[in-house]
């Protein structure tokens, strides 16, 4: 017998209406919570073919649940190593009755390899941690730190092993900050991953983009899209029509 929702959200923890397909998502009040990066990575995502998917590193399971009703992938894998954050992100899965459709797996991405086997998926989504070890700030929460900072895993962890785990021209996809654009294309190339989408995220019209979403396949041909930006804002300050697309609003 389902839990009611009372009995699976605790004290410390919201519950997020995500605006699709009736989902909902559990978080931590005070922990890492998942943010706009996330969103537009499964709407890059959510067009490529696939039977078997993994999220790595993937939190409060916000990208394979958006990716339940985005796709008809039929079978969706997410890894965390944070176990208490890997707890929230299965309640998550039982609040939402996709228990039979997604599974999460406690553990270290690093270790991956061993747990699912070498090419066992078409498609491969990740949110790592954008910020180099030994930047985060004192007084910041242990959950945040490792979302935020490359202290479990590196940049290089995420590509080399994503490599191995991804079949033959199935797909590694990323979001991650501009500044890191060069050591992802030479990291993939390094590992056999030619990519093949590149889009630019810009807060607004004129301004430097934020975030750069980038698609690698596995052993693909030489040919690098440069899709059109993408603006959150438009110049009177308001959501442009694509992100709310995006968001279903």
């Amino acid at each position: 017998m389902c839990l009611q929702n009372a009995d699976l959200v605790k004290d410390d923890e919201t519950l997020e209406d995500l605006q699709i397909s009736n989902l909902q998502l559990i978080q931590k009040k005070d922990g890492f919570r998942f943010g706009i990066d996330a969103v537009l990575l499964s709407d890059f995502a959510k067009d490529i073919r696939a039977e078997k998917m993994l999220d790595m590193c993937t939190g409060s399971g916000i990208i394979p649940v958006l990716m339940t009703a985005k796709t008809n992938i039929p079978e969706i894998f997410g890894m965390e190593i944070q176990e208490e954050i890997f707890d929230t992100a299965k309640r998550t899965l039982e609040l939402n009755n996709l228990c039979q459709r997604v599974h999460f797996e406690c553990g270290d991405i690093k270790n991956a390899v061993e747990i699912y086997g070498k090419r066992q998926f078409d498609l491969i989504t990740c949110n790592p941690p954008y910020m180099p070890a030994g930047t985060a700030v004192k007084n910041e929460l242990d959950t945040k730190i490792i979302a935020r900072h490359e202290v479990m895993c590196t940049l290089e962890d995420v590509i080399s092993v994503g490599a191995m785990l991804v079949k033959q021209h199935g797909h590694l996809v990323l979001v991650h900050k501009p500044s890191r654009l060069a050591d992802i294309i030479c990291l993939m190339r390094e590992h056999k991953i030619e990519p093949k989408r590149i889009r630019f995220i810009h807060k607004q019209v004129g301004a430097e983009p934020s975030l750069v979403l980038v698609d690698g396949a596995y052993l693909g041909g030489h040919e690098l899209r440069i899709l059109p930006p993408l603006y959150i804002f438009d110049e009177t300050g308001e959501e442009t029509p694509e992100l709310k697309r995006i968001y279903g609003r």
